[in-house]
């Protein structure tokens, strides 16, 4: 609760100086909990326009931008980077997770809030960071794994379109939000249900506590320690009234 407290009242801080003195204000980047923590702080910091961004469009770790072009008068970016991690022999390469990147990166000591989200793609790793700490990655990013790595900013950002998600039907007898995860991640009623007690459930991006939540086309659902996945829409109803339902699964 502490720790709550402490968030919201930085969030209002960087809002007011904004706000003041006219000039953009960023958050480093935010996990679930924070960004939920923000919006139920939306209303209250509505005096100054803010925007979420992570480098990318669906990025789940995301920055909060205060202020806005129309106020100010100009425009400035998020600062943040993408710096691609690539082996330097991919034929003798390790298989690289999302993991092995991400403990190689917290190795270096660094802040877990200068670090956005991580997108694999052929063996290479795309991370989002804050301009601030790229040129201290880039020196000192030499191995993941067994792996020795070259670490340089790019501007080739790999897309995470729909087509490229892993594609699932279930079925389902209702649209509720605790049913659908249950099939999704294959677990009983119960252990979904207990997942919400757990406050470990976000649809797109704000806390989700209530289980009979209706979902609806392009929902986008994470939960703490399973992943994250995109809700479509019913596909028609079986022979015994169940829906068929699609699903997009995020990997990595």
């Amino acid at each position: 609760m502490e720790e709550k407290e402490g968030l919201k009242k930085r969030f209002k801080e960087l809002a007011d100086k904004s706000w003041r003195n006219n000039v953009y204000m960023f958050t480093g980047f935010l996990g679930l909990s924070e960004l939920s923590c923000f919006y139920e702080m939306e209303r209250e910091l509505s005096f100054v326009p803010s925007e979420a961004f992570g480098g990318f469009e669906g990025a789940e770790r995301v920055m909060i931008r205060f202020g806005s072009a129309e106020d100010f008068g100009y425009e400035e970016e998020f600062p943040i980077v993408c710096l691609k991690i690539s082996p330097l022999m991919q034929k003798f390469a390790d298989d690289l997770g999302h993991r092995d990147i991400l403990g190689a990166l917290m190795n270096l000591g660094i802040d877990r809030s200068t670090l956005g989200d991580i997108i694999l793609k052929d063996n290479q790793g795309y991370v989002f960071c804050m301009r601030s700490i790229a040129p201290f990655i880039m020196e000192n990013l030499g191995k993941v794994r067994h792996t020795s790595v070259l670490c340089a900013e790019t501007k080739e950002i790999p897309s995470v379109r729909e087509e490229e998600l892993a594609e699932m039907t279930i079925q389902v007898s209702s649209e509720r939000i605790d049913g659908v995860m249950a099939r999704v991640y294959k677990l009983s009623r119960s252990d979904s249900v207990e997942l919400f007690r757990q406050k470990k459930v976000f649809v797109n991006g704000r806390l989700c506590e209530n289980n009979s939540r209706i979902l609806k086309a392009q929902d986008k659902v994470s939960v703490r320690g399973y992943g994250r996945f995109l809700y479509k829409e019913p596909q028609g109803v079986s022979k015994k009234g169940k829906l068929h339902v699609r699903i997009l699964v995020y990997g990595g």
